[in-house]
């Protein structure tokens, strides 16, 4: 494989700036717990019922949680108050889970055991939680074996055929997702429904009526699994499932997913932040939690760099892509993540019409592929640019394909030729599959063929983001991720530290603070 002559020390010097970068919010994670943390909690204990409440169902993990929030003693964890009730009523979870959510029962006005038999029992019930995770990930890895897996992290095999199905009703996705498998698709991301991630809540049951995308819930999880499942068996390889684990429920979808056996979840410290304005504190907290859960599932992450060049200019902001590739990866890294798992995302979305463009682009793929050897890395498509002309905009995915296998990415999602005017159509999808077939099986080779001349305009240009990159760390070093992050050092967007969405579903850990996850995950 080729490479650009990139400096070491200048990459090594980025890492220790991310570690430095990340200590303080490392700090704030491990004396703070969320809303969305406890409610995953009871989910991986099996809660996963609902309640009517204004002609819709409602979780019951979150009448539960809001209700000790409510009263100010979540601090201890919800599992202080939730054992302790199954103890004192002598009901499993779920039992007891429907009685307090139907508020036949106060948690808060139960007599109190002994703390340490509490402690013991909640133990137990957190190792048969996570004993069922990982017989889930055991079960899903061994029909991996059974079947031809095309996916290599390292992109040695050439990249992932990845493409998206949204029609915002789950069987008609299982449909579109089978079609696509068929027609040579290695990889199926179920979009979610617009705004999904600014409710606080995960939705219940299978649906049917997502906006832009189909909503993300556990019966939509295991009725996707499930297809994908079989038609791995039928097609002899398989079939890999992606979700969107981000906004106000980000720890519940991973846990969700890791009980439904996904194998890609769209996963990043600071996505909800820039695009969604949810709160900096509560983002941050949320995504340790959410990893230790993927971790453990061997779930592979994809960050969201690339929709920084989707609102900032992709030729003069390479560097904040990078900037922030080095920083997810040093979160990933303390949520005990390990780098074949961390699927660093960037995009193809500089103007086309730029001079010596698309050597740009080899450049900023290459770049990223050598400084993550490791990783699974996921290109997206070109976007910003697209419009009506569906030739054309075939013609930009075309050149996208050809960088990918050129460079070696591991995750390459499909553009569209009808990107900018409706959601995919199946005729759509075929095209766009049996444009990177082409392109992928022509030139597999040409990585390992070629060399990139030392100081030349792509060798150059790798090295310019990189010194921009550091200079870009240096800053945010100095000042701070919180402080950065207002001051628009990523996407030109600006956040602050208190501001945002979820920011009163953040609590700071009381003493005797009660979840043996952090322990077992």
């Amino acid at each position: 494989m080729a490479h650009l002559n990139l400096n070491s020390k200048a990459i090594a010097h980025c890492r220790e700036m991310a570690s430095t970068i990340a200590r303080p919010v490392e700090t704030l994670i491990e004396t703070h717990t969320t809303v969305a943390i406890e409610r995953s909690v009871l989910r991986l204990l099996g809660v996963d019922g609902a309640v009517q409440q204004s002609q819709q169902w409602f979780p019951e993990v979150n009448v539960i949680v809001e209700d000790l929030n409510r009263e100010g003693v979540l601090d201890r964890g919800v599992l202080h108050w939730f054992v302790n009730g199954m103890i004192q009523k002598k009901m499993p979870a779920r039992e007891l889970a429907a009685q307090v959510a139907s508020r036949k029962i106060s948690l808060v006005k139960l007599p109190r055991a002994d703390e340490s038999e509490v402690a013991a029992k909640a133990s137990l019930l957190c190792k048969k939680a996570h004993a069922y995770l990982v017989s889930q990930r055991d079960f899903r890895d061994k029909l991996r074996t059974k079947v031809k897996d095309p996916f290599d992290p390292t992109g040695r095999n050439g990249p992932l055929l990845y493409v998206i199905v949204a029609t915002g009703n789950i069987y008609e996705d299982v449909i579109q997702a089978k079609a696509a498998a068929e027609a040579g698709a290695d990889a199926i991301a179920v979009i979610r429904s617009t705004a999904q991630s600014l409710l606080d809540f995960v939705p219940h049951g299978a649906t049917t009526e997502g906006f832009g995308g189909t909503y993300a819930t556990q019966e939509n999880f295991k009725i996707m699994r499930a297809a994908l499942d079989e038609h791995s068996l039928k097609l002899g390889r398989y079939i890999r499932l992606t979700n969107y684990c981000s906004g106000l429920c980000m720890p519940e979808i991973a846990a969700l997913g890791a009980m439904e056996r996904l194998d890609f979840l769209l996963n990043d410290a600071m996505y909800g932040i820039l695009f969604r304005d949810i709160n900096m504190k509560r983002t941050l907290i949320d995504q340790h939690f959410s990893r230790r859960i993927i971790a453990l599932s061997r779930i592979v992450i994809h960050t969201g760099e690339d929709n920084y060049l989707t609102t900032a200019d992709a030729i003069e902001n390479g560097h904040q892509v990078l900037a922030s590739q080095f920083i997810n990866e040093r979160f990933a890294l303390h949520a005990r993540m390990t780098r074949d798992l961390m699927g660093l995302g960037h995009a193809q979305e500089m103007d086309p019409e730029h001079p010596d463009v698309f050597l740009k682009e080899i450049a900023r793929a290459q770049m990223t592929r050598d400084i993550f050897p490791e990783s699974p890395i996921k290109f997206m498509p070109p976007t910003r640019f697209k419009c009506g002309d569906i030739f054309y905009s075939h013609l930009m995915d075309a050149m996208f394909n050809f960088v990918g296998v050129l460079t070696g990415q591991t995750i390459q999602l499909l553009g569209m030729p009808t990107e900018a005017m409706h959601t995919p159509l199946l005729q759509d999808r075929w095209m766009s599959i049996k444009n990177a077939k082409y392109i992928f099986n022509g030139a597999r080779s040409l990585g390992a063929d070629i060399e990139y001349k030392k100081g030349g305009i792509i060798d150059q240009w790798g090295d310019k983001v990189l010194r921009e990159t550091v200079k870009h760390m240096e800053m945010i070093t100095h000042k701070g991720l919180f402080k950065a992050i207002e001051e628009r050092a990523f996407a030109e967007v600006s956040r602050t530290e208190t501001g945002g969405k979820g920011h009163d579903g953040v609590i700071k850990r009381a003493a005797g603070y009660l979840n043996p996850f952090f322990e077992l995950l």
